[in-house]
């Protein structure tokens, strides 16, 4: 008597499946490579020969592998690149600030960039003709570089904006 071993077809899918599942895997550790996409046709294949073994021995496993796995690529990619759209880095250019009030954070010295100035959500390097104590409200005459260059908002500028 022989014993004979035979292995379902079924482990084909589980084979894709499992596969699928690690390059998903390695994706979330490794992000940004794409390896989701391999990753996900797979898992999709998988469960196909995991439902329908005898998917992988017919004459059409071709064409089954193919009308599956470029769908399956176009929708992964779509949602992939839809989740991850990058946002252009949003930068403040110093000619810009002129105009624009601001507080005080640390007292400016006048001939000194050690004074600061909250101006919007940034926090910028200033200077004066005259010192100016932290809290006061000022308006930027001036800037360059990293830096800007401030004067007090009288009561009655304050009042009219």
């Amino acid at each position: 008597m022989s014993a004979e071993v035979t292995v379902g077809l079924d482990i084909i899918g589980w084979i894709l499946l499992f596969t699928g599942i690690g390059l998903v895997l390695f994706e979330t550790m490794a992000p940004g490579g794409f390896i989701i996409v391999p990753g996900i046709v797979l898992i999709v294949l998988g469960s196909f020969g995991i439902v329908w073994p005898d998917m992988f021995t017919t004459i059409w496993a071709p064409l089954i592998v193919l009308c599956t796995a470029i769908p399956t690529t176009l929708i992964v990619l779509y949602v992939y690149r839809s989740a991850g759209k990058p946002e252009a880095p949003t930068t403040t250019v110093a000619t810009s600030l002129v105009g624009k009030t601001g507080i005080v954070t640390t007292d400016v010295i006048p001939n000194s960039l050690k004074g600061k100035v909250k101006i919007d959500h940034d926090i910028w390097s200033a200077t004066a003709n005259h010192p100016i104590p932290a809290g006061a409200k000022v308006k930027v005459v001036k800037a360059e570089g990293v830096h800007v260059e401030v004067e007090v908002i009288s009561e009655k500028e304050g009042k009219t904006k």
